[in-house]
C-alpha cells in the first residue's frame, strides 16, 4: 500500500475498473450472473477473478503500473464503502451501530478511515490483530462466548511473551540505563531497539519491541529502511502522545493501535520529516500519558527534552520474521548499537576496537544520520 504514494489516481483507470467489475460481478450480463450463480465454487470463483484482471491489463496496458495500483486501491475504496452503505440499507436496525472489522485488509488504514469518514456508524474498531495473527485469540473468544456468552473481556494487546533475561553477548557493554538517560539518547539522533514488558500481539511493533527514533532528521527515514532492508518508499511511523496528537496530525484522534490515516499538519512537516510519508499520512500510533508502558515515560522525558511529544517507530526483528526475544536476539542481529531492555543498556563496542590494526580503517559502515 506505501507504493501508491508514488503515483496519482487517474479517474479513466478508475472507470475501466467500474466497467469491468459490473460486467464480471455486479451487472445483469451472463458473465456476471454466472459468476453470482457460481459464488461458493473456489475454483469458478478464482477463475472469474482472473478474468477480470486479465481484461484489465488489456485495457490498461499503456497506463503506468504505478496509477494502475493507486487507481485500483481508489477504485476498491469507493466499492467498499458503496456496498457497505447498501447493506446498512438493506440490514437496518435499531440501537448503535458500531462496525468491528477484522481480516487482513482491516490493516489498510486508508479504507479504515474511509469507513468511519461515511458517518454510516457510530463507531469503528479494528483489533490490533485482524489478520491471522489473531486467530488463536479469536478462537479463544468464539469457545468463550460459547460457553459464557457474551461478556466483557479484560485484555492487553501487550499480552506477547514475556522478554529473557540475559547477559551482553561478545562486542557488547550492558549497563543500567533510566528512560531519561535513554531519552537523551534519542535526543541525540541515534536510534535505539527498545524491548519492555510483553511483546504486542498483532503484526505490529506498538513500544514494546521497536525500534525507536528522532523523527527530526529527514534521513532517518533512509537510514531505518536501510538497516531494516525496506524499500526507500516504506513509510515510518509515529509513536506519540495522545493528548498532542491532534495538534500535528489530522483528525489525530485516538489510535493505539495504528490502524487508521492520519494526515501531518502543514505546521509540523518540517518539524518530523522522518514519520511523514510522500502523500503527507502518517500511520499514526497514540499513546496515553496515563499508560503504565515504559514507552510513555519514554515519550514524556523526550518531549521535554526537545519539544516534540513523538518519536519514529518500526518492528524490532529480521526482516519478515517476528519481534525479538530478547536483549541477545536484538544485539546478535548489530544493525543497531544501542539495545535498551527493561532498564538495561546494550552497547555496541567500537569497531575499531574489535578488529585487528587496518581493517577497520577498510570497512565501509553504515552511519546513523546527523
Amino acid at each position: 500500500m506505501a507504493y501508491i504514494a508514488l503515483s496519482s489516481i487517474d479517474e479513466d483507470i478508475v472507470a475501466v475498473f467500474e466497467e469491468l467489475y459490473e460486467e464480471h460481478f455486479s451487472g445483469d450480463a451472463e458473465r456476471a450472473c454466472r459468476y453470482r450463480a457460481n459464488i461458493n465454487d473456489a475454483e469458478s470463483s478464482l477463475i472469474a477473478v482472473h478474468d477480470f484482471f486479465d481484461a484489465s491489463v488489456v485495457r490498461l496496458e499503456d497506463k503506468a503500473p504505478e496509477n494502475v495500483l493507486a487507481s485500483f486501491h481508489s477504485f476498491l475504496e469507493l466499492l467498499l464503502v458503496r456496498e457497505m452503505a447498501l447493506a446498512m440499507q438493506r440490514h437496518s436496525l435499531p440501537g448503535p451501530r458500531n462496525l468491528c472489522i477484522a481480516g487482513g485488509c482491516g490493516l489498510n488504514i486508508k479504507w479504515n478511515s474511509a469507513l468511519r469518514e461515511t458517518g454510516l456508524f457510530d463507531a469503528v474498531w479494528v483489533p490490533p490483530f485482524p489478520n491471522d495473527s489473531g486467530s488463536a485469540i479469536g478462537a479463544a473468544c468464539s469457545a468463550m462466548a460459547a460457553h459464557e456468552g457474551f461478556v466483557p473481556l479484560e485484555w492487553s494487546v501487550y499480552s506477547g511473551p514475556a522478554l529473557k533475561n540475559g547477559d551482553a553477548p561478545p562486542g557488547w557493554e550492558a549497563a543500567p540505563c533510566s528512560i531519561l538517560e535513554l531519552a537523551t539518547i534519542l535526543a541525540s539522533n541515534k536510534p535505539v531497539v527498545f524491548l519492555a514488558g510483553r511483546a504486542e500481539l498483532g503484526p505490529r511493533a506498538l513500544g514494546g519491541r521497536s525500534i525507536l527514533a528522532a523523527a527530526t532528521s529527514p534521513q532517518m527515514k533512509d537510514y531505518l529502511n536501510e538497516v531494516k532492508f525496506r524499500e526507500h518508499f516504506r513509510p515510518v511511523a509515529p509513536i506519540c502522545l495522545e493528548d498532542l496528537a491532534p495538534d500535528i496530525f489530522s483528525p489525530g484522534t485516538p489510535d493505539p493501535y495504528m490502524l487508521f490515516d492520519h494526515q501531518t499538519r502543514p505546521e509540523w512537516k518540517d518539524k518530523i520529516p522522518a514519520v511523514v510519508h510522500l502523500d503527507g499520512s502518517a500511520r499514526l500510533q497514540t499513546i496515553s500519558r496515563s499508560s503504565e508502558h515504559a514507552v510513555t515515560e519514554l515519550l514524556i522525558e523526550y518531549e521535554k527534552l526537545t519539544g516534540i511529544p513523538l518519536l519514529c517507530n518500526t518492528s524490532a526483528n529480521l526482516h519478515g520474521r517476528g519481534f525479538f526475544p530478547d536483549a541477545a536476539a536484538a544485539c546478535e542481529w548489530g544493525r543497531i548499537d544501542h539495545v535498551w531492555c527493561n532498564g538495561v543498556l546494550f552497547t555496541k563496542e567500537r569497531v575499531a576496537e574489535l578488529a585487528p590494526v587496518g581493517v577497520a580503517d577498510n570497512m565501509k559502515m553504515s552511519t546513523c544520520p546527523r
